[in-house]
């Protein structure tokens, strides 16, 4: 069984009134420890609402959710155990700061899984280190730091809990092209160097073709694909029907193939499509 699995969840708001409203219908899957799992569907698909169910942070009304094999809802008094192991890192997360100093912040999720403290400072140290939070940082207050910095200083708040699962929904939402790409750059290499399971929720599809091993594809509240990048990509004109697209750099490939150029579509990231264009040339 893989460290989290879902069966049959489903989750509708305002059970038996005039604005009851089903987010998630009938959705199943399966992801295996250590994967990297990108989310993506068009606003109001349900990855959000799929995201906090998986820690816990919101009830199915029906189905379950399994954490590495356990049902997280068999004893709900200790749900809360259940989110020290599946982090969560929301959208705009600079926001959850609230410490003192940003050591403290990073510290608060340790403190409160009851570590040793010298544990918790070996913790601390190293997510800001993943995140590429400079030492001298550390002892200033979280709201003197620029925009970039207070979204690392909350993503190693949660790295610091060493969850078995991060989840992470739209961490680069507002950031600066130079600032996304870094902030990706120290999530995979968190994800290398740790070995846990990552799942990344993304409107980017550059993004999440660069850095996914799979893709969970939601839609209108369900599960419509789950496959690898390329094959998930490779489809298209059922992503355009769902309000998705495939990455820029891959419809140019499907362009050039359909001018004659016998380039290969399975393309996914800007230095594939520039490989490929240069092998064409030298042929």
């Amino acid at each position: 069984m893989g460290v989290i699995k879902v069966e049959n969840l489903k989750l509708t708001y305002g059970t038996g009134t005039s604005f009851e409203k089903t987010a998630l219908s009938d959705v199943s899957f399966e992801i295996e420890k250590g994967e990297f799992v990108g989310v993506i569907g068009h606003t109001g698909s349900g990855k959000s609402t799929l995201v906090q169910l998986l820690n816990g942070l919101l009830k199915p009304t029906e189905g379950k959710v399994f954490l590495n094999g356990k049902d997280i809802w068999a004893e709900p008094k200790k749900i809360r155990e259940v989110r020290f192991k599946v982090g969560m890192v929301f959208q705009y997360p600079e926001y959850q700061l609230f410490e003192e100093t940003v050591e403290k912040d990073i510290a608060f999720g340790p403190k409160n899984m009851g570590l040793p403290e010298e544990e918790i400072r070996e913790r601390v140290r190293s997510a800001a280190e993943f995140v590429g939070l400079k030492e001298e940082l550390m002892k200033k207050s979280p709201f003197d730091l620029s925009g970039g910095e207070k979204r690392r200083a909350a993503i190693a708040g949660v790295i610091a809990m060493d969850p078995d699962v991060l989840i992470l929904d739209e961490p680069t939402a507002g950031l600066d092209p130079l600032g996304r790409d870094a902030l990706l750059s120290q999530i995979r290499s968190y994800h290398q160097v740790r070995k846990n399971t990552v799942m990344l929720v993304s409107h980017s599809m550059e993004d999440i073709a660069r850095i996914a091993d799979r893709i969970l594809v939601m839609n209108k509240g369900k599960k419509e694909m789950l496959d690898t990048a390329s094959a998930v990509f490779s489809k298209g004109e059922e992503l355009e029907k769902m309000g998705l697209r495939v990455p820029q750099i891959t419809k140019l490939m499907m362009l050039l193939r359909g001018q004659g150029i016998p380039v290969s579509t399975d393309i996914l990231t800007v230095e594939q499509g520039f490989s490929e264009i240069v092998s064409q040339l030298s042929v």
